[in-house]
């Protein structure tokens, strides 16, 4: 049956929602800034497809959703027009010999997910891995099943998608959702994906993360890499272009102003500890983005009438949206 559907918010789960949705409704889109949805925390992120790695952080059950979001990305790419990096060679997470002990805890407390596990990495497969590392780290561990995407890219072109569906966007305008209304308009469905922007009907709250895009011509890693560290552990993702973003805080707060000095000094200087080559690296920019929680970091998607809420994605967005978008688009109808 064809509805009339309004998409609340142009994140990452709007987007989703609304490509899926498009391929069989009338939908519109309503977002509170304009096309270029600078500050969503979709577009800050470094979009890495981490279950094992978040296994750590997270449940098993949360991990596991993961893993089927991970199967549904390339799917997901196939049917866009345009070219969006998409890569599963693994996740390497090293440490430096002092930090050995913070491998070792990290390693621990990553949960062995449908079959999937850590692989302990000496000196040797580390250097076979990423030979620009080699001679560099003694210990590492190998995560095989994960994977990222550029995010850059896909929003570029799955905006480029909608719009070619004849998808009607409204821009720069904050809705209210009451009575199954958007400002008293009336659709058959209303997905809700604002984020913090529904903070006013949802006990949610904001957590900063801040990244570091580079380009670094002089560096060559062919997948993600972690670096386990006591006070700044962080994450490089390496994209095309000779792109890499490089990212880690973690911050309680709802302030969603420019990265602070001491975070940028310290992403930089652990990316450089990880390899030299970072240092004539160009700084493209740094970004802060607000990933909206609830009070247990645990995503939910809610069904009230003829609203269905997707919200709660804390840090694992581009983990765990594609699942969470297609059971929401299961409760239509």
């Amino acid at each position: 049956m064809f509805y009339n559907i309004a998409v609340v918010g142009f994140g990452l789960a709007g987007r989703l929602a609304a490509l899926e949705l498009s391929k069989s409704h009338y939908v519109t889109v309503f977002e509170a800034s304009d096309e270029h949805t600078q500050n969503s925390a979709g577009k800050v992120a470094a979009a890495m497809l981490a279950p094992l790695a978040e296994s750590v952080l997270c449940e098993a059950d949360l991990a596991i959703i993961g893993l089927n979001s991970l199967k549904r990305w390339p799917e997901i790419i196939s049917e866009l027009e345009g070219d969006v990096f998409f890569q599963q060679q693994g996740t390497l997470v090293v440490a430096h010999q002092q930090d050995k002990g913070d491998l070792q805890s990290f390693t621990q407390r990553i949960k062995p997910i449908a079959g999937h596990c850590a692989q302990a990495l000496n000196a040797q497969q580390i250097a076979k891995l990423e030979p620009e590392l080699a001679n560099r780290f003694n210990q590492g561990v190998f995560l095989p099943c994960e994977g990222q995407i550029d995010n850059q890219a896909f929003y570029k072109v799955s905006f480029s998608m909608l719009n070619k569906r004849k998808v009607k966007f409204v821009f720069n305008q904050r809705v209210s959702i009451k009575n199954g209304e958007i400002n008293n308009r009336a659709f058959d469905y209303i997905i809700d994906c604002r984020g913090l922007g529904a903070k006013a009907d949802k006990p949610i709250r904001g957590v900063r993360g801040e990244v570091a895009r580079l380009q670094a011509p002089e560096v060559n890693l062919t997948r993600p890499v972690r670096l386990m560290h006591p006070r700044y552990p962080i994450y490089i993702a390496p994209k095309p272009n000779n792109e890499y973003v490089i990212g880690a805080t973690e911050i309680e707060s709802d302030d969603s102003g420019p990265a602070t000095v001491r975070s940028t000094l310290e992403l930089l200087s652990a990316a450089y500890t990880v390899h030299s080559g970072f240092a004539e690296a160009r700084l493209l920019n740094i970004q802060a983005g607000l990933r909206p929680a609830f009070s247990d970091n645990r995503p939910v998607v809610l069904k009230k009438g003829n609203v269905i809420s997707i919200n709660g994605l804390y840090r694992h967005g581009y983990m765990l949206a594609p699942a969470l978008v297609a059971d929401a688009v299961s409760k239509i109808g």
